[in-house]
């Protein structure tokens, strides 16, 4: 994906200083992303009709 700032000084500026901020949160989402799939594909420990675990104080 081109960035639509791509041919703009002021852009390569930035990311020379920064660092290209953009690519590094999309990176961070696609992990992120990637972590929740294999979270919510993981058999749950809840077997349903059964109560849930009571507390002490409960």
């Amino acid at each position: 994906m081109t960035p639509v700032f791509d041919d703009t000084p002021i852009y390569h500026r930035l990311i020379i200083e920064r660092g290209d901020v953009p690519a590094q949160v999309r990176g961070e989402a696609e992990r992120i992303q990637r972590d929740l799939d294999r979270v919510m594909r993981a058999p749950s420990s809840f077997t349903p009709g059964l109560p849930a675990p009571r507390g002490f104080f409960s």
